[in-house]
């Protein structure tokens, strides 16, 4: 069986030139551009959050370096625990909002692009 795909056509790798690319249909670059909005928003979200803790650290070391349980600080506690949370709530919130976008846009496509079988998620 394996001997049935020795052979195949080598494709050479190469670069795309963007201008030869044919733009984008409104929808598509519509659904782009809110992705980068939603996904900017919460990564900048996310940043103020982790640049928060040596700011934290540095005008509260009190408070951020006491212990909370056995070994662990405040400053452990939110750069392990509420760090990775976040991560997990922000790829949750994302993904609702991303299918959310989705549905909307095939509740207002028109029945013309349904006939064609554009099906988006």
């Amino acid at each position: 069986m394996a001997n049935e795909y020795s052979e195949y056509d080598y494709v050479a790798a190469g670069t795309i030139d963007m201008s030869e690319l044919p733009p984008l249909d409104t929808e598509t670059e519509k659904i782009m551009k809110d992705e980068f909005s939603t996904g900017f928003k919460l990564s900048l979200f996310y940043y103020a959050f982790i640049f928060a803790i040596p700011i934290l650290n540095w005008f509260a070391p009190d408070f951020m370096f006491s212990r909370m349980w056995g070994g662990m600080t405040y400053a452990w506690f939110s750069t392990g625990i509420i760090a990775m949370a976040m991560a997990f709530i922000i790829a949750y919130v994302h993904t609702a909002l991303y299918e959310k976008r989705i549905q909307k846009y095939q509740n207002n496509s028109s029945p013309l692009d349904k006939s064609e079988g554009r099906n988006i998620g």
